[in-house]
Parts: C-alpha cells; sequence; structure tokens
C-alpha cells in the first residue's frame, strides 16, 4: 500500500473481464474511456489516459475531462495495427488547486501574497520540465510572483491562461493512482471492419459439365465477383481428401465410384494440411490464383479447420494426437446419433500437446508465407480455449494484418469468448433471426452491449450448413430481404455465393440442410446467369463502398415505425456528413404500407425542413419535411429502401 495515495480509480468502461481480454477496434479508430474518478477532501484532482503500441516503450498522454458525477472521460487513436496499451493515472493537481483557490481569495478580497509565493515554488516545479522557449517566460512570471511591488500584476498573471497551460501541460504525478490492471485494445485493419464475404467450392467452378473446378477455373469466376462488390472470397479445405469412410452424396455413409467426398475430411496418402488437392491444382496455381484476385480486389480466404481423416500423414505419424479406442481403431468425430465417420478429432489433451499447438500453428504460417491474411476458422468451439488465445496471439504479434473469423454456431457465452480471446470476426444467429423484435433485440445487444467491444459480427443469411426455413420457400422477396439486411445491418457480411445468388432452396425434407449438399458433391454453376437479386447485390455492394455509414456495424439505430412488418433503422458515419435510412418489409406476400419516425434531429433537421431521402437501388428521390412520413413497399417488386438523406 502507498499511503500518500488519495485518489480513486473505479468503474472503467470498456474493460473485459478486470483487463483480461483485449478490446477491438480498427487502425486509425478512436478509442473512449470513462471511469469513475474521485478522492477525499475539496482539492483538484487530475487524470489522464497513458497509452502506447505494445511494440514500443515510450507511453504517450492524453488528459481525460469531467463529464458528471465524478464520472471522468478520455479518449486516443489507436494509429496503427497491433496491440495497444493503456493505463488511467489519477493525482492530487496541487498546482491546479493552488490557482483555483487564489481567484476564490482574490474574489473575497484577501490578501494572497503568500499564495503568490506558493505559486512561484508551483512554477520552479515546472520550469524545470518545461522547452527551452517556456522556461524563460516561466522564469519571468516566478520573478513576478515574488516581486512585492508588482502585486497587482503578479495576480493577474498567476490567474491567466499562460499559467493554467503550464499547470496542464507539467502535472505533479510524483504521488500518482493507477488503475489497478492496465487495458489492452487490438487494432485491426479496415476489412475486420468491412467486408463482403463470397463462399464457392473450388470444384464446381468447372464450366464443362462432368470436369472437376480447378484454381485455373476459379479465377475466371473473378469478374463476375468483382462486378457484385465482392471483396473476400472464401474456399472450404483445398487439401487432399481422405478415402477411408469417404462420405457420399446427401451425406451417405459409403461413396460410390468417382464420388469426390466432402473436403472437410483432410488428409490422403498426398499429404495434409500443407498439400493441394491434386484436382485443384498445384501450389503454384495456387500463388496465381491469390495474386489474380488481388488484381479484382478479392482477398482469399482459406479454411482453417483442425480435423484429420484416417488417411491423413498425422495418423502414422503422430497417433498420440488421437484418441485411440479399446479395440485398436481411432475414435472418429460423433455427435449422438450423428456420425462423421469421415474425419478425425484430434485429440488436444495429448500429454504431447506442445508439440501439436506448434504443428497446428506451422499451418496457418506456411499460407500466410503463400499470400493467405484471412481465415474461416470451423468450429473453433469444439478445440481448447487456451489453444486460440495462444495462437491467435502468437500469429497477430508477427502479422497483425491477418483475421480469423470463428464458424461458431453455439452456445452464446462460448461464441462471445471466443471473440474476447481475439477472433476478428464471428458468424451469428443471424439466419434465425426473422421477426422485427428478434432482429432488433439481436443487433441491439451486439451493437449497445459490452458485445461492441469485442464481437464483430459477420452476418450470413445462408451456409453449406445451413438452408434456414425462410429461404426454403423459394420466394425471391425472402432472398432480397435476408440479402438486405445482412448487408445493411452489419458492415461485416457474406453468403454461399451461387446457391444464395440462384436462389437454389431444395431442403431435406424437416431439415435446414440442403437437399443433393454440394458439401458431398461437385455441382456445375452457370457463371454467366444473372436476376434480380444479382443485380441488387452489386447495387447494395456499390453504395456499402461509397458510403461510410455503412461501413460500420456499432452506428444503428432503429426507427419507430406504425406498422410492425415494417423494420426501419438508420446509420450515420462519424462525422455526420453520411447519413442513410433502411427500411424493410418483412412481409413475403403482401404490399406493406406505414409511417415510419425519421431521427431528423441527427442530421441537423427539424419540421417543416425539407430534406431529400434518395433510394439509391433504384435511383428516386422524395422530398420530406416531417419525422413521420408514409412509405409503401411491394415484395413483388422491391421489398426495401435504401435511403440517403441528402439537402435539398
Amino acid at each position: 500500500m502507498q499511503g500518500q495515495i488519495r485518489v480513486t480509480i473505479e468503474n472503467l468502461s470498456p474493460e473485459l473481464d478486470g483487463g483480461r481480454y483485449s478490446i477491438k477496434r480498427i487502425a486509425g479508430e478512436r478509442v473512449t474511456l470513462e471511469a469513475d474518478i474521485f478522492s477525499d477532501g475539496h482539492d483538484e484532482i487530475n487524470a489522464r489516459i497513458a497509452y502506447k503500441h505494445a511494440a514500443l516503450d515510450a507511453w504517450n498522454y492524453t488528459a481525460m475531462v469531467p463529464i458528471q458525477n465524478d464520472r471522468w472521460k478520455g479518449s486516443f487513436v489507436v494509429e496503427t495495427m497491433g496491440y495497444w496499451d493503456f493505463c488511467i493515472e489519477a493525482w492530487v493537481d496541487h498546482a491546479m488547486t493552488w490557482q483555483h483557490d487564489l481567484k476564490k481569495r482574490v474574489k473575497g478580497k484577501q490578501k494572497v501574497g503568500v499564495d503568490l509565493l506558493i505559486g512561484a515554488n508551483h512554477l520552479e516545479r515546472i520550469v524545470k520540465k518545461a522547452t527551452k522557449r517556456e522556461k524563460v517566460e516561466i522564469n519571468k512570471v516566478i520573478a513576478l510572483l515574488r516581486d512585492e511591488k508588482k502585486y497587482e500584476k503578479a495576480i493577474e498573471q498567476a490567474l491567466g491562461n499562460e499559467v493554467t497551460d503550464w499547470i496542464k501541460r507539467y502535472p505533479d504525478v510524483s504521488i500518482c493512482s493507477h488503475y489497478p490492471s492496465e487495458g489492452k485494445v487490438f487494432a485491426d485493419r479496415k476489412k475486420a471492419g468491412f467486408s463482403t464475404w463470397y463462399e464457392l467450392f473450388p470444384r464446381s467452378t468447372s464450366t464443362e459439365l462432368g470436369k472437376h473446378g480447378t484454381f485455373k477455373d476459379v479465377e475466371k469466376v473473378f469478374p463476375r465477383l468483382e462486378e457484385m462488390g465482392i471483396d473476400v472470397l472464401y474456399l472450404p479445405p483445398i487439401h487432399p481428401i481422405g478415402v477411408s469412410n469417404r462420405k457420399g452424396k446427401n451425406n451417405a455413409t459409403v461413396a460410390k465410384k468417382g464420388e469426390y467426398g466432402s473436403p472437410w475430411a483432410i488428409g490422403s496418402s498426398e499429404g495434409g494440411h500443407k498439400s493441394i488437392l491434386k484436382d485443384l491444382g498445384t501450389l503454384e496455381d495456387f500463388q496465381s490464383m491469390v495474386k489474380k484476385a488481388a488484381e479484382h480486389g478479392i482477398e482469399i480466404a482459406l479454411d482453417y479447420a483442425l480435423q484429420c481423416s484416417p488417411d491423413h500423414p498425422y495418423v502414422k505419424e503422430h497417433p498420440q494426437w488421437f484418441t485411440w479406442r479399446p479395440d485398436g481403431t481411432v475414435q472418429y468425430a460423433e455427435n449422438p446419433p450423428k456420425k462423421y465417420q469421415d474425419v478425425l478429432p484430434i485429440n488436444f489433451e495429448t500429454a504431447d500437446w506442445k508439440n501439436l499447438w506448434i504443428e497446428l500453428k506451422s499451418i496457418a504460417e506456411f499460407w500466410i508465407e503463400q499470400g493467405v491474411k484471412i481465415f474461416r476458422v470451423d468450429n473453433p468451439h469444439t478445440k481448447p480455449f487456451p489453444f486460440w488465445e495462444w495462437l491467435i496471439r502468437e500469429i497477430k504479434e508477427e502479422h497483425p494484418e491477418v483475421l480469423f473469423l470463428a464458424e461458431a454456431f453455439t452456445r452464446p457465452k462460448v461464441m462471445q469468448l471466443l471473440g474476447k480471446l481475439g477472433f476478428s470476426q464471428s458468424y451469428t444467429y443471424y439466419s434465425w433471426r426473422n421477426t422485427k423484435g428478434e432482429i432488433t433485440e439481436y443487433v441491439n445487444e451486439l451493437t449497445q452491449t459490452e458485445m461492441r467491444n469485442y464481437f464483430r459480427p459477420n452476418f450470413w443469411p445462408n451456409t453449406p450448413d445451413i438452408n434456414p426455413y425462410m429461404l426454403q420457400s423459394g420466394l425471391e422477396s425472402q432472398f432480397i430481404t435476408r440479402f438486405f439486411m445482412a448487408a445493411t445491418l452489419s458492415s461485416n457480411y457474406g453468403f454461399y455465393g451461387p446457391v444464395y445468388e440462384m436462389m437454389v432452396h431444395d431442403a431435406i425434407p424437416g431439415k435446414e440442410e440442403y437437399l443433393n449438399s454440394e458439401k458431398y458433391e461437385a455441382k456445375w454453376w452457370d457463371w454467366e446467369a444473372t436476376n434480380k437479386l444479382k443485380e441488387l447485390i452489386a447495387i447494395v455492394n456499390e453504395a456499402r463502398y461509397e458510403n461510410e455509414a455503412l461501413q460500420q456495424t456499432n452506428n444503428i439505430q432503429f426507427c419507430e415505425t406504425n406498422n410492425e412488418k415494417l423494420i426501419a433503422y438508420f446509420k450515420q458515419n462519424d462525422h455526420g456528413t453520411n447519413s442513410l435510412l433502411m427500411i424493410v418489409n418483412l412481409d413475403p406476400y403482401y404490399k406493406q404500407g406505414g409511417y415510419v419516425k425519421v431521427p431528423m434531429n441527427l442530421f441537423g433537421k427539424s419540421d417543416y425542413i425539407a430534406y431529400v431521402v434518395h433510394d439509391l437501388i433504384n435511383d428516386t428521390s422524395y422530398t420530406w419535411s416531417r419525422e413521420w412520413n408514409f412509405v409503401e413497399l411491394d415484395p413483388y417488386v422491391m421489398p426495401c429502401h435504401l435511403f440517403r438523406i441528402e439537402e435539398v
């Protein structure tokens, strides 16, 4: 205990589990902190934030200011990618107390000769820290405060702004309180907070019926994806596929001759996680594809799936990394009654866990060397949390630009912990939030609670594993609204590509699974096909790139409507120069109309002051001048508005 400490610092916000985990920001963003800061007695106190990039030694400082009821606030900018440290410091400011009390004494017409001498002593301390030019001026003031003949002039100078500035610039922090724990921030690159994902199976990119697709075929799809505004192309595992227990069409237990199997059954005699399925091409072909993608503004995201087929080289080389049953067979993956005989889970409880961790890390490092900077992590909730915390920290300290998307459709607390452990983005429950109440409640939970500081949602209306009941109707309006809301509620979104844009919806009866799933067979898509949905995807993505308000998630505000079938929400950029209003008809069958309350105060308007709402979808404009405005949306024409608010 330091007995001279008098200032208390409590209730820091944001803070994750007492500083145990890092909050998330994008490089260039501002981190705003608040805390309760107070002291005994009536002395003036002051506080500041100390912050620095973790790779540097020197601390930077920025002042905090009181806002209300002993609550203080301050902020700093994380200028570059990587880990940042911060701490709150507070102290009794004796110099500021002196100046504050001097003002009151002068106002009360008291003699302040001694007080001026005390002030001179404070400035003696300050002058030691000042710049050469400041030293000259401060010494002049010190002499003035000690000159009894210039009493009135000394008082005027002591209470002046110049002295106040010196006191603030050079505080005496020799007796200083520190918040009990240092805080942490990780600053990601922009794509962590704003991205547009498209998933496809490379083996399904051939234009020749019956022929296995290659990386060269994937390259031919890039112009289409660029036209649609896609900037992340996610590929399921590209590694050799096991032969033992290979799954057939529709997850059949036994594959027929010529069936390709699930790409998630990783590993064969051809190699494992650092090898490429020969049917797709060579490593050089892969590197070429990554470079070609970049020419179209697209990054390749790879699946980081930590599981093996029974044929994976690890099984023979490191049998201790797997679970062996009493009959001498290796334990395959299962979630009773479901069985996945083609996949072996890794035994993270092995005594050889250190070597296992190092090897699994080397997989990510290998693909980073090939130009991959984004990984979609398969089922991270089925691997130990300490492993992810270690792996992500190890990778990001060396490669802060690398992003990890957590594919974890599991319990809320598990998903939240994965976000705290460092995953850059996370899949969400969006696929199952359908009504106005469900959507509003869920998005507010993500954006208005502590989750906003560590859980970056990535909204997907479908995946190869999820064919939601809502989409099984095949209604165009459903596909449009689910896409539109994903792309405008969240700044990160994606969809299972050709299946979604071509509105494939056939399902296994009674299940949210695709019939004839591409997970177990190759498809042959018409990559020249177009429809209203594809055209809308391109329009909305263009709007996302041109409007900063759509490049954030936490800036959302839901608007009142007098019709529960209409959902409306508003977004604005940080500077208030870009405002958008989204309105969606949630009824896929019938035209719906009603009044929407526009938050005019947020863009500087009041009733009877005209403004324009410009629909970026169909390029039409309307002049409004009221808070409540009528809209009507026909699901068979266009079930949504994407209004940009503009001047008349």
